[in-house]
């Protein structure tokens, strides 16, 4: 009977102690802020040349932090895993580049801070000069990015369809060396990441004038959490009023990619 009663007594403390580490909404409750990103996402969340994780996102979201008084957490994290990651509270938040369009209802959202575009990306001497010309090429997304989700839309169905094949994989640098080796024909790729991978590149690699979608960048997190989201959408404001996203911005794009009033 003792082992029986120090028994329900050990798991009781377990469950208490596992309760005061998390909040209702799922996050965590110990005065942190863990950011969810995408380690292979430049210029938005990757890891620098000192081996440090950087990129405008993680400044911002470093920035942030910081001005709300949270000590802050970098969790670098599956894109496709994300879902799982914010509900079971291991993150805070997923900021990194992630478009709210069709998403609306899955997150508690900030304000969009950036527009995006979503382009394609293919060789020079492709021939391939405009979406028409992707018909029976070979087209590589990133899985769960916001070129995926563009292209399988209703609205490109036509063009979807259109492609000799449809590849996935985990990150852009991947997708960048199999485009390299001619493995594939064009990437599809959000704008601000296909200008960071091309820059130098230029003389071997082309994005098309005609644009998949445009959508928009927030911070999201977990569907409830409004009072976690109210906080970083303050702070972000004070941000902008005093120039530091202007500033931030212009170190990663040369503008103010700014789109909160």
């Amino acid at each position: 009977m003792k082992k029986l009663v120090a028994s329900v007594l050990l798991i009781g403390l377990a469950v208490s102690m596992a309760a005061c580490g998390k909040t209702k909404e799922g996050g965590s409750d110990d005065g942190a802020f863990t950011v969810g990103f995408d380690q292979d996402f430049p210029p938005f969340g990757y890891v620098g040349d000192d081996g440090e994780f950087t990129g405008f996102d993680i400044e911002m979201a470093t920035e942030c932090g910081k001005r709300m008084g949270k000590e802050v957490k970098l969790q670098p994290i599956d894109w496709d895993a994300k879902d799982m990651e914010l509900e079971s509270g291991t993150i805070d938040c997923i900021w990194n580049g992630f478009t709210m369009n069709g998403r609306e209802d899955q997150y508690t959202w900030s304000d969009s801070y950036m527009d995006n575009t979503q382009v394609v990306i293919t060789k020079k001497d492709s021939g391939i000069q405009t979406l028409a010309d992707l018909a029976g090429k070979v087209v590589e997304v990133q899985k769960e990015s916001s070129a995926q989700s563009a292209l399988e839309d209703e609205d490109h169905t036509e063009l979807l369809t259109s492609f000799g094949d449809f590849l996935q994989v985990a990150e852009y640098n991947t997708a960048f060396m199999d485009l390299e080796s001619g493995a594939v024909d064009a990437i599809a790729i959000d704008i601000g990441v296909a200008n960071f991978q091309l820059e130098g590149k230029e003389d071997e690699y082309v994005i098309l004038e005609e644009v998949i979608s445009s959508e928009q960048y927030a911070v999201g997190f977990l569907k409830g959490n409004e009072e976690l989201r109210d906080e970083v959408q303050s702070t972000l404001m004070e941000m902008v009023e005093d120039g530091t996203f202007a500033e931030i911005s212009e170190k990663y794009f040369g503008y103010d990619v700014c789109t909160l009033k």
